[in-house]
Formats: C-alpha cells, structure tokens, sequence
C-alpha cells in the first residue's frame, strides 16, 4: 500500500505543474491581446503559438501522451482524430465560400 503513496504524489504533482503551466499561458494569451504592444498580426502569431504550446501542455500533463512506445497509440489516434476534423473544417470552408461566390 506504501508503494502507491509515491505515485499518487508524482501524479498529483504532474497535474499541479500542468496546471500553472497552462494559467501562465492563458495569461500570456490575455495580455498579448489586451496590452496591444504590437500589430494585430503579430498578436495573433502569439496567441497561435501559444495555443500550440498549450496543446502539447495538455498531452503531456494531463493526458500523459509522450513520444515513448507505450503511448504511440493513443498519440496516432490523436493525430487520425485530428485530421478529420481538419478535412471537416476545410470541406466546410470551401461549400460556405463556394455558396457565398455563386450569391454574389
């Protein structure tokens, strides 16, 4: 029973690290948008970049998905999921572009 002891607090610990990890970004996001220091074009590129490092925040931290061999399972079913949303979004846009071409 002792044994188990440690793991919970390693575990505890990961999802407290992941935690602050992800306010501190959150935040970072906030303050690029709401101190505009500089173009919205740059902002955006920002707050992008913090999304993406936010998304391997959240594998890493909460969902445990690392590159090790145990976990490539779940990671190609991630990436598989992701690829059909992304054809989904993508199909979406060309109808809704293509129906707003043909309206105007």
């Amino acid at each position: 029973m002792s044994g188990a002891h440690p793991d919970r607090a390693r575990e505890i610990q990961s999802y407290t690290i992941g935690y602050l990890i992800a306010l501190l970004l959150t935040g970072a996001a906030f303050g690029a948008v709401y101190w505009q220091s500089a173009s919205a074009t740059v902002t955006l590129a920002i707050v992008l970049g913090l999304a993406l490092i936010q998304m391997v925040v959240h594998f890493r931290f909460f969902l445990h998905i690392t590159l090790g061999k145990s976990s490539r399972a779940d990671l190609q079913l991630i990436l598989f999921s992701t690829l059909i949303i992304v054809l989904m979004v993508i199909g979406t846009l060309v109808i809704l572009l293509n129906l707003h071409h043909r309206m105007m």
